[in-house]
């Protein structure tokens, strides 16, 4: 399970925690988990995206963004633009 989220999350670059979680059908909690094996191995880092002021319609799942070392990609501000 370890090897495919590095493989997904390499290749896409950045992801939020809800896309995680669905894409391999966990828990917040336990995918949280999971990315914590590569944060302790300083391959992801955790960051917060943001929507524009004043946007309530992303939860706090789709907020907590994990970004793949060296990927060069930018976090979108919010997945509903």
């Amino acid at each position: 399970m370890l090897i495919d989220i590095q493989k997904y999350l390499s290749s896409r670059g950045v992801c939020s925690l809800a896309e995680l979680s669905n894409q391999f059908k966990m828990p917040p909690d336990a995918m949280r988990g999971m990315l914590s094996h590569w944060m302790r191995k300083g391959k992801v880092i955790v960051e917060s995206g943001g929507c524009n002021k004043g946007c309530v319609s992303c939860s706090p799942d789709q907020l907590e963004v994990y970004r793949w070392q060296n990927s060069g990609q930018q976090i979108p501000l919010c997945s509903l633009s």
